[in-house]
């Protein structure tokens, strides 16, 4: 699965880890998230990742 780079804070969406503080199980695919699910570090948007 591909990770995602914040645009903003460098902060790398791992989907193999989801984000468990978010309730995002890991294997979660990027493309899974709820649309608004924000940067755990900087409160970025999807829309502000990247492939990494």
């Amino acid at each position: 699965m591909t990770k995602w780079r914040c645009t903003i804070c460098d902060h790398v969406y791992d989907p193999a880890e989801g984000d468990p503080a978010a309730g995002i199980p890991a294997g979660t695919p990027f493309e899974a998230l709820p649309d608004d699910w924000a940067c755990p570090d900087c409160g970025a948007t999807k829309g502000d990742f990247v492939p990494a």
